[in-house]
Order: C-alpha cells, then structure tokens, then sequence
C-alpha cells in the first residue's frame, strides 16, 4: 500500500520549508528577535522588577525637548530642565536659548523664556526654595585653524581714584604702536583707582585699578594680529577719562580660543515659573560649581572667566539676603567644576572631581578647606589619584556618619584612561584618608550616581572613552549599599549617557536620567553624534514589594527649625523603621553636590509620627528637604516636604571688605 500524505501535511511540510530557508538566510535577524522578545519578557517579570527595578521613557512632546545640560528637582515638585544654547554653536548665534519645566506627577511641559545663555552655568538651592543660577556662556571656542579674527586679552587700566569706569560691548582700542583697532566682545566695568593717605605726610599714593575683557580684531586676515606689548587708546573718552583710561594687551592673535564665561546671575522662582536677575558676580565663570553653606549663602568656585582662562583662585558668596556677591578675603585654584560638599564643622571637602579645565598638576589632590583660615589639609590614599577627572562623588547616607564616596573617572583632557575605581573617606577619623570600596560595573567616565532614600546609591551609564568615543557608552546599572560597602548590577538602562548627562531622585522616589552627548554615533567615530534628548524613569527595586507606607501633609510643606520637631499623621507608623531627610538634587557634569540624605529619629503617636531634626546646620544646610519613612523591607513612602529655615547658631564665612 503506497503512503499518500494529506493536503494539510503537505501545506504544513511546504510553509516548514519555506520557513526554514528563511530562517538560513535570516537567522541572526529571528535569533535577535527572539532573544529580544524573551529579555522583554523578562525584564518585565515581578520577581525580576523586585530584585532590579525597571526602566521606561517618558513622552516628551516635540516642542519641549531640549538639550538637557542642567536638571534640578524644585520643592513644587517639578523639575527644571536648562539647555541655554545646549552646546550647539547654531544656537548660539540664534540667540536660542532654552529652559523647560517638567512636572514628573502629571508629565506636563512648560517652556520658560531664558534670558541668558545659562550653557555650563553653576547653580544650587537657596533656603526659600529658588534656584540659584549663576555663570554660563559669553563665547564658544574655536579651535586654531578655524579662528578668523585676531583676538586675545585687553587689559583696562583706570588712573582715577574718583570714579570708575563703564565700556560697553564694541568699544574700540588702538595701539599707540602698532596702530591696529581691536574692539571688545562684552561691556566692562574698571572699578575707580585705589588712593591711600600717608599719616603725618599727607602724602597721597594712587594705586591704577584694572579689569580684563576679550577683543577682537575689526577685520579678518593674518595682517591684524600683533605680536608684542603695546598700550591701546580707548575710543569715545573725554576729558581727563582720556588720560586716565587706557589698554595695555600682550600679544593678540590666532592662537585657539577656549569658551569664556559670563558673570550673570538669576534666582529661579518656583511659584511665578520665572528668572529673577540679581547683582552679577565679580568674575565670569563658565563650569563653576556653587555649593551651598550652612548659612545660606552660597560658595562660586572656579570656571573659565571671560577670556577663556580658569578663574585664578578668586572665589566668591552669594548672600541670599542681600543677593550681592563679594570675594573670599585668601584665594585657592581648583580646576573646572570641582566637587565641593559642605561638611561636618562647615568645612569643604574637596573629593578631587571635576569637569575638565586646568592645568594637569594643580588643584587636583583631594583635601579638606576651611574657608576662614584658607587652610587645605590634603585626604591622601585614593587609588588611581590621576584619574578623577570626570569622575563622580556623593555623601553616602545617612550624612551623619560623614562618609564620601568616588566613582569611576578619567584621565586628564581626552585621555584614553578610565577606571571603575571607588573610594571612600570618613571624616570622622581623626586622620581621615581614601579606602578602596567595591568597583563600578565597568571603568568609566561620566558616571551618574544617585543617593535613594533606603540608603543605597544608584550609578549608571557613562562611557570608556572621552565623550563615549569609539562606541564605549556603558549600558549598566548598580546599587551600592552604604550599610554593608557591597555593590550589584541591576537592570540596564535604556540608551547610552555619557558627557553633559545626568540623574536626579524625584519625590515618588524614582529616578530620572537625562542627556548625553557624543562626538561621534559609530564605533568607527566617523559620523557625528546627536545630543540625546531622550529623559527616562528607572523605578529602584523598593518599588515592586508591596504596599508603601504614607505620610499624611497639608499639601503645604511644613516649616521645622533645626533640632525642632514636626508630626505627620500616619496609618502605617507601626511598621515604620526608618526616616530620611533628603535634599534635593541639583546635577550637571557629573557634579551634584546638593543632595544628602539625613537620618532623623522619630516617636509614634496616636495618630502618626513625630520626627525631630538635628540641630546642626553644617548637616542640614537650610531649604527645602523630602521627608520619607521607610518599612522594615526598605520601601519608601512618597515624600512629604518640609522647609529647614536658616539657623540662628550658622555662622556665615567671613568676606573680602568691598
């Protein structure tokens, strides 16, 4: 008897055929979809999310998405986003400039008009709750070769003790010499000359006051630049201004022009959604880090100043009050960006980050200042000491215990050198020095770590290479417990986030990841990169294990002076273990020297929990702070806010006399 296959085994045998020829021509293709296919289903698992949290993007409408640079959580709730130009010299010359409010509860966008080019500024959180925003962009660089124009520094000098001097943008100086006409790029104000009387004489000492700005020639070509000292005519002067004003610059010329710094200053107003301008630093600072002291006022170091050099040492504070700013009395070097945290005692530890500029043998040892006597006691023992250059620090919580930790890094410039390096120092030692803590996922630069309120510290992304060259972006994740020193991966994020990117805890206790900005898209390098506009929410593990426990507010944060106490009614304060007073976060180029997380005790009452801060200002600086109570699992409640005013016992930092 002769085996007849049916129609439908025939059908069936005919499409396995079929199937199986595609699946040799295509097989790479089918085994990524599958493989695809099975890590979505797994990575969206209970039991997966419990252990590693989840990552999802969220839906940005056109027409706000910007190149996020800076990012910090305001007490509204809501997070401001500041691009300026976004590190696009396009914009730049188009004057665009751009700043987005984003509220994470309702994904609701804002534009807010932004009155300066806020690229590369500094900014920290004042104790009413605005945003200080301090320094930005006067002038992209342009490497040599591309230079068009002669240019360089002018130096202004004012004879007359009686009066100073004002020079807007595009005043004109001509050498005596060399007779060629430079004209400034932004206004200058040479302050009145100094005048001292000598006691019995009489006799009267001027002393010629100075102040710098960048010039450039009229013209392009080779022919206009100088090469030798000369003293410049200032034009549009009368009278004795004539003679008492003038320019001396050294050589001027095609040398490359690095980017140069503003002095501007604005506090953001978190109610009116709004810029405020308030009284402009003495020194223009482009990468400065502002850290805020135990007073209130705020610290500006370093940054490249108007010309494109770093700010020498001349350091400055904000006072909030009087929203003036006046030098310190002593000067001291730090490259660009330096992680400056406010400790124990109002002390400044310098871990040794930072963003970029400076020379490679200057100011780069980590050590502890103390701002009323200048004093820098190094913190010797870091490992890979030459490698801090864009590398992350946190407080490691709670900042009671005063330890800090730093993560991963680069060598100087654009260095090949990575390293997945962390360290740690207690400051509670009495001779406090680095000691090594686990590695990161991977060496890298460009780290973002966040401080989450079950005491763990979430780092993510960066790059191997210098701006993710080479292809090298990181696509991990870790968590490092602060109570055990031990470190694990968890799940991966989205895209890859290397230089201008960052991270920020939002109130509901996730985390939001933003930026990233690469030279190239290809491992290759040969084609440029795009700037990542992409923001993405990571919900830590604490969030996928039951029901949270909450705190019950008015809506209005509550008022609590340091060592003062204040109730939040509670129907889970029976299984409440811990509390934590978090700061806000305020992050760009891997610096975010705002946040701390600070243990507070707590009593149960009938109806809730009472909880009482410590009384030390060096500890809780004043502001705005997101109370949480956390299970005995470690799951966090959504944060309530309180506001911490300025403390009667801070003392604040002796100033220069104007």
């Amino acid at each position: 008897m002769t085996y007849r296959p049916s129609r439908r085994f025939r059908r069936i045998a005919i499409a396995s055929a079929v199937v199986a020829a595609l699946a040799g021509a295509n097989g790479p293709a089918l085994y990524r979809f599958g493989g695809e296919a099975w890590h979505d289903h797994r990575i969206n698992q209970p039991g997966y999310k419990a252990a590693n949290g989840h990552w999802r993007t969220v839906d940005v409408p056109e027409r706000y998405r910007v190149n996020t640079i800076h990012a910090a959580l305001l007490h509204t709730g809501k997070v401001l986003l500041i691009a300026g130009s976004g590190n696009d010299a396009e914009q730049f010359r188009a004057k665009t400039f751009r700043t987005v409010l984003w509220d994470p509860e309702k994904n609701t966008f804002a534009n807010i008009p932004t009155p300066k080019d806020l690229f590369c500024a500094g900014h920290t959180q004042l104790p009413d709750g605005r945003l200080l925003v301090a320094g930005g962009t006067q002038r992209y660089e342009t490497l040599e070769g591309d230079v068009e124009k002669a240019g360089g520094l002018m130096t202004v000098h004012n004879e007359d003790p009686d009066k100073p001097v004002t020079l807007p943008a595009g005043t004109r100086f001509t050498g005596r010499a060399n007779g060629k006409t430079f004209a400034s790029q932004a206004p200058v104000v040479v302050p009145r000359a100094g005048k001292t009387t000598a006691p019995g004489t009489g006799k009267v000492t001027v002393t010629v006051s100075t102040a710098r700005v960048y010039v450039e020639a009229l013209k392009k070509g080779r022919r206009h630049q100088t090469g030798t000292q000369d003293q410049y005519r200032v034009h549009g002067l009368k009278g004795d201004d004539r003679r008492n004003v003038y320019g001396i610059a050294q050589k001027l010329s095609f040398d490359k022009k690095d980017f140069q710094g503003i002095r501007d200053s604005y506090e953001f107003d978190p109610v009116a959604e709004r810029y405020v301008g308030v009284d402009p630093m003495n020194e223009a600072r482009w990468y400065p880090t502002l850290t805020t002291l135990a007073d209130g006022s705020v610290l500006s170091v370093s940054g490249l100043d108007e010309i494109g050099q770093v700010v020498p040492g001349r350091n400055e504070i904000y006072d909030p009050e009087t929203q003036k700013w006046s030098y310190l009395p002593e000067e001291r070097f730090f490259p660009t960006y330096p992680a400056l945290f406010l400790a124990a005692g109002g002390r400044i530890l310098y871990t040794g980050s930072n963003a970029g500029y400076g020379p490679a043998d200057e100011g780069r040892t980590p050590g502890l200042w103390d701002l009323e006597s200048n004093e820098f006691r190094e913190v010797p023992g870091l490992g890979d000491p030459d490698v801090l250059e864009t590398s992350m620090s946190v407080l490691l919580p709670p900042a009671q215990e005063q330890r800090y930790m730093v993560l991963g890094g680069g060598g100087v410039g654009e260095s090949r050198r990575a390293t997945a390096r962390t360290g740690i120092v207690d400051l509670t030692e009495p001779e406090p020095r680095f000691t090594p803590g686990p590695d990161l996922y991977a060496p890298v630069r460009y780290p973002s770590s966040v401080i989450l309120p079950d005491d763990t510290v979430l780092t993510t992304n960066g790059s191997g290479g210098y701006r993710g060259r080479g292809g090298s972006d990181v696509l991990r994740a870790g968590l490092y417990d602060a109570r055990t020193d031990t470190a694990r991966t968890v799940a991966d994020p989205l895209v890859g986030r290397n230089y201008h990117s960052g991270a920020l805890l939002l109130p509901d206790g996730r985390v939001m990841t933003f930026g990233s900005d690469s030279l190239f898209a290809d491992k290759a390098d040969t084609r440029p990169g795009e700037f990542q506009q992409q923001i993405d929410l990571y919900s830590p593990p604490y969030l996928f294990r039951g029901k949270r426990p909450e705190l019950r507010g008015t809506g209005e944060p509550r008022t609590v002076e340091l060592g003062g106490k204040v109730t939040f009614a509670s129907e889970d304060a029976a299984r409440v273990r811990t509390a934590r007073l978090v700061r806000p976060g305020s992050f760009t180029h891997v610096t975010n020297v705002e946040q701390r997380s600070v243990a507070l005790e707590f009593e149960r009452t009938a109806d809730g929990l009472t909880f009482t801060l410590p009384d030390d200002p060096s500890l809780v600086p004043p502001g705005y702070y997101m109370l949480n109570v956390l299970d005995g699992e470690g799951v966090p409640s959504e944060s309530v806010w309180v506001k911490v005013p300025v403390s009667p016992d801070a003392e604040p930092v002796t100033v220069a006399a104007d």
